[in-house]
This record gives C-alpha cells, sequence and structure tokens, in this order.
C-alpha cells in the first residue's frame, strides 16, 4: 500500500480555479491530467500543482457534463513520471478493498482506504462504484486506485451528510472517454451531453448546436475575461495583485482566497462576505527552542510600532497580518496596503531567522 501511495503521490496534482479546488491525476499513455468537469466547469485554464513543479495555469481541453469527467493538458512535461495503469471494472467486487487519494479540504496528498460498498449502484443513470472510503470536498478528481496499484474508478462525489457514502465513475467510462478524445488531443472538444459525439467548436452546427442530435453546447468563453468573472470586492483584490506584479490566476487558491510569495515570506489573502473583513496573513517562521522571552519582547515592541498590522501566533508560527473593511479597500488603498505588507513581512522574516534563530515554517513539498 506505502509503494502505491507513494507512486501515486507524484502524478497527483491539486486544481484551483475561481469558484474552488480539486484534484487531478496524470496518465502518461495520453500525456493528460484526468479531472471532474464539475472542478473545472466553464474555464478554459486553471492554476494547477504537483510534487514535481510549482504553480502553472493548464489548459482544459475536453469536457464531458453528463459523465462528469475533464481532461486538461499537463503544463510541463511529466512523461518522466510514474506511468500509472488503468484496471478492469469488471473484475471488481463488492468487500473489495480501495484507496482514494486526492487533495480533501487542501490536505495535500490524503489517501484514505476503505472498501467497495456496491459495485454498481446507479445514480442519475449511470453506474458507480459506492466506496465507504472517507473522501471530502478537494477529492473530486483524484483516483480510486484498487491494491494492485490500477486506477478503477475517478472519485467523483458524495451524500452529503451521509457516513462515508462516496462516489466513483468505473473506469470503463473514463476510457472510452480518452481513446474517444485521443485522435485530436490538444484540440478543444467537448462530449455532447445527449448523444456523447465528440464536439469541437469547428464541428458545430450553426455554432452552437451538437450535429449529431442537435443539442445545443455551449463552450467556455475563449475570452478569459468572460470566463465566470470574479466581481465585487474579488475582483478588487486581483486587480490589486496584478497591479503589483502578481498574477492572478496563479494566485488564486479557492474562492475568495489567494496566496503569495514575497522573498522567503508566504502571505495568503481571504475575504470573508459574511463579516466584510478582507484578512492577510504573512508566515514568517517558527518559534525557536531559546531565546523565546527575548522575541516576545521585540514582537510586542514592533506590535507598537506598526500601523495597521500586527503580530500574533498561530501553532507555533509567528503571523504578521493585516485586516482592513471590505467598504475601505480600492486599488490605491489596496496597493499601499499590500505592497507595505509584503515587504515587512520579507524583511522581518529574514530578521527572525537571522537574529532569533526562528525555524523556518515547515512546509510540504
Amino acid at each position: 500500500m506505502q509503494d502505491i501511495i507513494e507512486r501515486y503521490h507524484n502524478t497527483i496534482v491539486q486544481i484551483a480555479t475561481k469558484s474552488g479546488t480539486g484534484t487531478g491525476f496524470y496518465l502518461s499513455d495520453y500525456d493528460l491530467i484526468v479531472t471532474n468537469n464539475h472542478v473545472v466547469k466553464d474555464n478554459r485554464k486553471v492554476t494547477v500543482k504537483a510534487r514535481t513543479f510549482d504553480k502553472k495555469l493548464a489548459s482544459v481541453v475536453f469536457s464531458d457534463e453528463k459523465y462528469d469527467l475533464a481532461f486538461l493538458l499537463p503544463p510541463v512535461n511529466m512523461k518522466a513520471l510514474p506511468e500509472l495503469q488503468l484496471g478492469t471494472y469488471e473484475v471488481l467486487k463488492d468487500g473489495d478493498t480501495v484507496l482514494a487519494i486526492g487533495h480533501p479540504y487542501g490536505l495535500n496528498y490524503t489517501a484514505t482506504q476503505g472498501v467497495i460498498s456496491r459495485v454498481n449502484r446507479v445514480q442519475q443513470g449511470l453506474k458507480y462504484i459506492q466506496i465507504d472510503a472517507a473522501i471530502n470536498p478537494g477529492n473530486s478528481g483524484g483516483p480510486l486506485v484498487s491494491t494492485d496499484g490500477l486506477v478503477v474508478g475517478v472519485n467523483t462525489f458524495i451524500i452529503k451528510g451521509g457516513d462515508n457514502l462516496g462516489f466513483a465513475l468505473p473506469v470503463n467510462y473514463l476510457k472510452e472517454a480518452l481513446e474517444q478524445y485521443k485522435p485530436i488531443r490538444g484540440e478543444v472538444a467537448m462530449r455532447c451531453p445527449s448523444c456523447s459525439t465528440l464536439v469541437t467548436e469547428q464541428t458545430l452546427e450553426v455554432g452552437k448546436y451538437c450535429p449529431n442530435c442537435g443539442t445545443e453546447i455551449d463552450f467556455p468563453k475563449v475570452d478569459e475575461n468572460q470566463e465566470a468573472p470574479v466581481s465585487g470586492i474579488a475582483k478588487t483584490i486581483e486587480a490589486i495583485l496584478e497591479k503589483i506584479g502578481f498574477n492572478k490566476d496563479l494566485a488564486r487558491t479557492g474562492q475568495n482566497k489567494w496566496e503569495v510569495e514575497e522573498g522567503s515570506a508566504k502571505i495568503r489573502i481571504s475575504y470573508n462576505p459574511e463579516n466584510y473583513f478582507i484578512i492577510s496573513d504573512a508566515f514568517l517562521a517558527q518559534l525557536p527552542k531559546q531565546g523565546i522571552k527575548e522575541l516576545y519582547t521585540y514582537l510586542l515592541r514592533e506590535n507598537y510600532k506598526l500601523n495597521g498590522k500586527f503580530f500574533s501566533l498561530h501553532e507555533g508560527n509567528v503571523v504578521l497580518s493585516s485586516m482592513i473593511y471590505d467598504l475601505d479597500i480600492n486599488l490605491e488603498s489596496g496597493e499601499e496596503m499590500f505592497r507595505d505588507l509584503f515587504s515587512k513581512a520579507d524583511h522581518y522574516d529574514s530578521v527572525l531567522i537571522d537574529q532569533f534563530n526562528c525555524p523556518p515554517i515547515l512546509e510540504e513539498r
């Protein structure tokens, strides 16, 4: 099991869009990243991150609403990664042990073991593999793996309020979609939700209808500004980040959440529309084993000097934060606030490490 988990960790990717996060996995035979359609829906490009590369933009080239499948072009050469093999759905039985691998709630590379409760549970006219392995938001699009290390399904949805009631799309549906798309790999295509005909923008009838059955099909807009655009305060925050020099798409980690790095400091920005506050937290360093009294004295003195910012501790990490009411932020005030926070975060991070022997924050790689 440990060997299987380690092999999959290198081929699993985290996916982030304007509206949320999910999981994908790379198949070298097809040179594609597989995920759920609902993870990337209405986006031509999404942010992806893996063990072998940091955040990059990936193109969504295939989407299938009926089977909830989507394919992405890998943003870097991933051919050298371990080759994942697709299993056979027909040999699965109730009670078989399986692994669900993904990123639930942002917890990177989480593997949960369980059994198949029902191998052919019919939902919405399709067969699904019902499993009791714990899957949660963020697992969507990740692989369901057999004890032989084979991909036997794509983790797709859960029943809210149920006790470990998870459902994975069987691998035979995935194989069919991969083989259908393979001849036109690289082109943007959709599967007709009515007749499953593979349609490209060039083969649409009269601009928006399936040439086989006439069903209306809507491709995501090419103009990124028209793709499910962010609005209000989130739009202002992204405009500020771009003005400072950050890529808003790469900074986005979910709905109303962003993350950037300045020097050695990592800054997380979040907006809560329920309490109207924009909170920016710069995670600097860990508490040292010795000299904590001197460090506290320094932080308290600096707090007295800082205007609109403050030091705090979070689970043993020193954090420099700022908070602003959403009605008080605009492009000018926001740029000034963020630039000042980023600059001070980079400065204080170096001071804490060099002068107070604070260990750098431990991160998963």
